[in-house]
């Protein structure tokens, strides 16, 4: 989601200055690759490059066929070969191991359905939406149709007025790819043209009660993230936007007025870092039956189970699904001391839960690093 923040952003100021661009989108890899179907990167004519493609092997080359397709005013797919450690033909090694098709589109302002206004049509609310890039593999070397829809949860279909003739078919398939939540790639007309079908989830947002020097490493990260950051504490001097100036909320408030001005929803992470058990407790008791991801709690273990039998012992059922979602103490185990160490161990470990891996090294993994989800 942040990528593709930054490329909206950048988008408005090339067109502040009057610059072309052009939109670089993964489509399909074929094997292994550095970054997956969904990566994105924004050129403009002037060589300013927003977003990547990989990890740095392709962008020189993206570029060089960027200004070409400006130019022409035409997209196109470009395939890379990585396969082979010793194929010079990039200039470089680059040993990734797959295929990587790679569709490079000319940004029309003027177009309201061009690519990346389909893009901040999609990340300009909390809602997930499904964005429908279009290209043909028999066909490279014929304008690619590109991305040409966009469903959203609650403003529905987005398309152009002169209608693909895939484009019903399209419809329904993006409709099924939001009700699955998970992406995909389907081929259309006899593997004419393959449609990359992605679902766009909304920025994280990340909750934390506490606004103690702890909290401030983890809004930093927050912010390089690019989560959205809300911070909550009780007392007014600690809750300042001076001390937390990337924070998209900083409220003063008690646990029992903090829903009325936060909304939680399935992309919804929770820590509670007070260092005060009974705002804690408060916060835990309203936090249970609601839907976020992620509730982390700080402190030793003992104390995450003390709040919870005393929330039994007042009548509440914790069902095995909420406790599931519990974290407590909050963190991987990475040897943390310092607040910044602390803070990296439970932003990994909530990025491990969101993405649903067991966060184990990498090294031992048999098989891609990348699930290979479409």
């Amino acid at each position: 989601m942040k990528e593709l923040a930054d490329i909206a952003r950048a988008f408005d100021a090339a067109q502040k200055e009057g610059k072309q661009t052009a939109l670089a989108t993964v489509v399909l890899v074929e094997g292994s690759s550095y970054r997956r179907p969904g990566a994105r990167m924004l050129i403009t004519e002037d060589g300013q490059l927003t977003g990547a493609i990989s990890g740095g092997c392709l962008e020189g080359d993206a570029l060089r066929k960027a200004l070409l397709v400006m130019s022409r005013r035409q997209s196109m797919l470009a395939t890379y070969d990585t396969m082979d450690e010793d194929d010079a033909s990039l200039g470089v090694g680059l040993g990734c191991n797959g295929i990587i098709h790679i569709l490079i589109e000319p940004i029309n302002p003027d177009d309201a359905y061009n690519p990346v206004l389909l893009i901040k049509e999609a990340i300009s609310s909390r809602q997930t939406s499904v964005l429908v890039t279009l290209f043909s593999l028999q066909k490279k070397k014929d304008t690619q149709p590109g991305t040409l829809l966009l469903l959203t949860e609650k403003n529905g279909i987005r398309a152009p007025g002169e209608n693909h003739y895939l484009q019903e078919t399209l419809m329904e398939d993006a409709r099924q790819v939001l009700h699955a939540q998970r992406s995909r790639i389907k081929t259309y007309e006899n593997d004419l043209y393959t449609g990359f079908i992605e679902l766009v989830k909304p920025a994280v947002s990340l909750l934390i009660a506490g606004a103690g020097n702890d909290a401030i490493p983890v809004v930093q990260m927050a912010d390089i993230l690019g989560w959205d950051c809300t911070v909550i504490d009780g007392r007014a001097n600690y809750a300042t936007k001076a001390r937390f100036p990337t924070a998209k909320q900083v409220l003063v408030s008690k646990p029992q007025q903090v829903f009325s001005q936060v909304t939680l929803d399935n992309q919804t992470v929770v820590l509670l870092l007070t260092h005060n058990y009974n705002y804690d407790l408060a916060m835990l008791r309203l936090l249970i039956p609601m839907q976020a991801a992620y509730v982390g709690v700080l402190g030793p273990k003992k104390k995450l189970e003390r709040m919870l039998d005393e929330l039994r012992s007042e009548g509440m059922h914790l069902s095995e699904n909420q406790l599931h979602k519990i974290f407590g103490p909050t963190g991987l185990d990475i040897g943390a001391e310092t607040a910044e160490e602390i803070a990296l161990s439970i932003m990994a470990e909530i990025k491990a839960v969101l993405s649903k891996r067991n966060a184990s090294f990498l090294r031992n993994r048999d098989s891609f690093i990348h699930i290979q989800d479409v």
